[in-house]
């Protein structure tokens, strides 16, 4: 089983952006397909962004469209989620998980691998 573990979070104003970073272990992050989700205070874990294991197929929930970037560097064991323009409402915990499957997907049941997570803070 591949271990991951998230960085790159904190405190910005709104406007900013952050580079989410998730490092694997354990096993060869390009076995897997990649997940990024979210769980804010109070509400359900919700699905941001997930990425082929080549990265030539990515998925992004709408609040995300256009302004977060998802990608990967299977060499560097490492998946990453650029964050720009960011707002209050992204602040939330962010998680990396890895897909059980080969496909690309937003079901967080279809994820089987999941980071302890990094604490993003969009402040107004």
């Amino acid at each position: 089983q591949v271990q991951l573990v998230e960085s790159g979070g904190g405190l910005v104003q709104a406007g900013g952006s952050l580079r989410l970073s998730c490092a694997a272990s354990g096993r060869t992050l390009s076995s897997y397909p990649m997940g990024w989700f979210r769980q804010a205070p109070g509400k359900e874990r919700e699905f941001v962004a997930s990425i082929s294991r080549s990265g030539g197929t990515t998925l992004y929930a709408e609040p995300a469209k256009g302004r977060f970037t998802i990608s990967r560097d299977n060499a560097g064991n490492t998946v990453f989620l650029q964050m720009s323009s960011l707002k209050p409402e992204d602040t939330a915990v962010y998680y990396c998980a890895a897909h059980t499957t080969l496909g690309v997907g937003r079901q967080a049941s279809d994820f089987g691998s999941w980071g302890q997570g990094t604490q993003v803070t969009v402040s107004s």
